[in-house]
């Protein structure tokens, strides 16, 4: 079973893109909003692209998406280890 979205022609001479272009994008876009929303896996976003996972995260990353799902205080307290670790290598 597939599912079929149409767009006009008009869309593709906008963004200057072929159609294998141009689907290509709008499926990477809509993976990735998909995965960030926890709607899918990466191995389904990657199975759907045709791709292995590290594939798949290197193109959500291109695209703008984050595959890191880390909560602000997650983030911050990796941040700062890692400069303290960072600090710790150098005085050595």
């Amino acid at each position: 079973m597939s599912v079929s979205v149409v767009f006009s022609k008009e869309l593709l001479v906008a963004c200057k893109e072929d159609t294998e272009q141009f689907v290509r994008r709008v499926t990477i876009y809509t993976l990735g909003h998909l995965y960030e929303q926890g709607k899918i896996s990466s191995g389904l976003g990657a199975q759907v692209l045709g791709c292995d996972r590290r594939e798949f995260y290197r193109l959500l990353t291109e695209y703008g998406f984050s595959v890191m799902d880390y909560a602000a205080e997650d983030q911050a307290f990796e941040s700062q280890t890692s400069h303290v670790l960072a600090e710790q290598v150098r005085a050595q």
